[in-house]
C-alpha cells in the first residue's frame, strides 16, 4: 500500500504530516511501493486523477471542492472515514463516516516538547508565503510567525507552545484545536479554501466565523479584490515596483495591527467531548483499517 499525499515545493505543514503522523498508528512495513493499494490520508485529496484500477483507502482525508468530484461508487473506494459532512454530502457517502481531519490523531503520538518562547503566533496559509509579508508584519505585531513551510515538529513545538494561534492555515487550527491550544481562524485569501474549513469544523461542531484580516502587501490585496492569485508578472511587477513600496509599507503596518486586534478576540476551541468522542471513532477506523488489510508485521 502506497502512502499518498500532496507534496508541494515548497512543502506544506497539513500535507507534510503524513510523512511522519502515520508510523506511530500503523504496523512497520504497513507501507510500500505498491500503486495498486493507495493510502488516502491527511489532506484535501478525495479527487478523480487517481488511477481507476487503484484501490483507493480513505483515511480521514477531504473533498475540497475545488476539483472534480471523483466516482466515489465505482467499486475502487474504500471509505474508513472522512474529514466532514461537506464531504460524505459531496460524494454521496454514509453521513457517518464524517468524523474528523486526520490529523487528530496527533493526540495519539508522542509529542515534542512545546515551544518556550512563544505566547501568541500567527500561522498563514503556505501559498501566502510567496505572495505576503507576514514576517514582516508579525515582527511589528509583537506575534511570533510560525512558518507553515518549517518541519512539522518544529510547528508542532510551536503551537503546542503558544497560549493562542491565530491562522489562515486550516491544519494550524486542526492541530490547534486537537491539542487543545486556543486558535482564532481568519479568513483565507482566496475563496476556493473555504468549502473544507466549512466540513471540518462540521464535523466537531464548532461555530466557525473567520475574522478579517488586512492583506499585508499589495499583491495580497490584489488577491482579494480580484479573486486572482495575484502570481502573474503585470501584477508581481506592479505591485513590488519602487512606486509601490511606500503603500507596501502601509500595509504591513495595518496588518500589524489587524493581529493585534485579533489577538484580542474570543478563540474557538472544540469542546473535550467532541474532540475525545472523535478521537475514539478515528482511532476505531484505524484498528478496523489494520484488520481489513491484515498487514501481519510488529509495531514499530
Amino acid at each position: 500500500m502506497k502512502l499518498t499525499y500532496f507534496q508541494g515545493d515548497p512543502p506544506n505543514f497539513g500535507d507534510e504530516l503524513n510523512a511522519t503522523m502515520w508510523s506511530h498508528l500503523l504496523p512497520a512495513g504497513f507501507f510500500d511501493d505498491d500503486a495498486s493499494e493507495l493510502f488516502i490520508g491527511i489532506g484535501s485529496i478525495i479527487q478523480h486523477g487517481y488511477p481507476k484500477d487503484a484501490r483507493k483507502i480513505v483515511v480521514g482525508s477531504g473533498y475540497g471542492g475545488y476539483t472534480i468530484k471523483p466516482d466515489a461508487h465505482d467499486g475502487s473506494w474504500d471509505f474508513h472515514f472522512v474529514r466532514g459532512p461537506q464531504t460524505t454530502e459531496a460524494l454521496g457517502l454514509n453521513p457517518d463516516l464524517a468524523i474528523a481531519d486526520s490529523a487528530i490523531l496527533l493526540r495519539q503520538t508522542p509529542l515534542p516538547a512545546p515551544a518556550t518562547d512563544i505566547k501568541i503566533g500567527f500561522i498563514p496559509h503556505y501559498e501566502s508565503i510567496e505572495r505576503g509579508n507576514w514576517k514582516v508584519a508579525c515582527d511589528l505585531a509583537g506575534i511570533s510567525f510560525i512558518d507553515p513551510t518549517d518541519p512539522p515538529e518544529r510547528i508542532i513545538q510551536q503551537i503546542l507552545g503558544a497560549k493562542l494561534v491565530i491562522t489562515e492555515a486550516m491544519h494550524g487550527a486542526i492541530v490547534a484545536d486537537a491539542l487543545r491550544t486556543p486558535w482564532i481562524a481568519v479568513r483565507t485569501m482566496h475563496h476556493i479554501h473555504r468549502f473544507k474549513w466549512y466540513d471540518w469544523v462540521k464535523s466537531l461542531d464548532i461555530d466557525y466565523q473567520p475574522a478579517f484580516l488586512f492583506p499585508s502587501n499589495l499583491r495580497e490585496s490584489w488577491a482579494v479584490t480580484t479573486g486572482r492569485s495575484g502570481s502573474g508578472p503585470r501584477a508581481k511587477a506592479a505591485c513590488t515596483s519602487k512606486l509601490a513600496q511606500p503603500l507596501n509599507n502601509a500595509c504591513h503596518h495595518m496588518a500589524a495591527r489587524s493581529l493585534q486586534k485579533l489577538a484580542q478576540m474570543r478563540p474557538s476551541l472544540s469542546t473535550d467531548a467532541n474532540i475525545e468522542r472523535a478521537t475514539d471513532q478515528a482511532m476505531s477506523a484505524i484498528d478496523g483499517l489494520i484488520v481489513k488489510y491484515g498487514r501481519k508485521v510488529a509495531f514499530a
